[in-house]
């Protein structure tokens, strides 16, 4: 019983630390992506505030990756730029993978 509890304790662990490695690489991703972050644009007025549309549901997770893949207005194809920040590289992510972790960490970024 005991091996079985600790088992499940490290399972449980080893899913938070690669919920929390995700969370580092997509902050590095914010933070870095075309040189300044993706913030210097998207944190300011009046360009879109991307946590704010996020959390209040005007802007889903499959709308993200278009805009992120395509670019859309004065937005660039961000893709590119965001994968070559070397947290992405080092991690081995996908496009897609990215993606959903940068639109996680951005539903739960204050």
């Amino acid at each position: 019983m005991k091996k079985l509890l600790v088992a499940a304790a490290l399972i449980a662990l080893s899913g938070q630390a690669f919920a929390n490695e995700d969370a580092d690489v997509a902050k590095k991703v914010y933070n870095q992506a075309f040189g300044r972050g993706c913030g210097a644009c998207h944190d300011v007025s009046p360009n879109p505030n991307l946590v704010k549309n996020i959390n209040e549901g005007t802007l889903d997770e499959k709308k993200f990756a278009e805009v992120v893949k395509e670019g859309r207005g004065g937005m660039p194809k961000a893709i590119g730029a965001i994968m070559a920040v070397p947290a992405v590289q080092k991690a081995g992510l996908t496009e897609d993978q990215i993606i959903d972790v940068l639109y996680k960490y951005l539903k739960h970024k204050k």
